[in-house]
């Protein structure tokens, strides 16, 4: 059995270099600090949320989670949304 302790503050996981802003870089240290969160982690949650929000299927489910919720029994597809669409005016 090999047991590996990790040094405080070091975060297991892939390592990458991003180039950001400089005005998102210093909002992200001041979300950061007020959620008491790593650079890291704020970094990871973020992404992890954008991936969720443009994942189609993740999409999709999203929609029949609420249709369910109000009651409707058809799953949401292209159809079904854009009969919703052709009765909205634009």
């Amino acid at each position: 059995m090999v047991c590996t302790i990790s040094p405080p503050g070091y975060t297991s996981g892939m390592k990458t270099a991003v180039s950001l802003p400089d005005e998102v870089f210093a909002s992200a240290e001041t979300l950061a600090k007020r959620l008491k969160l790593t650079r890291s982690e704020l970094y990871s949650r973020a992404l992890a949320e954008f991936l969720a929000r443009h994942s189609p299927d993740e999409i999709t489910d999203s929609w029949n989670s609420v249709v369910g919720d109000i009651g409707q029994d058809e799953p949401v597809n292209a159809g079904s949304a854009r009969a919703v669409f052709e009765q909205v005016e634009w």
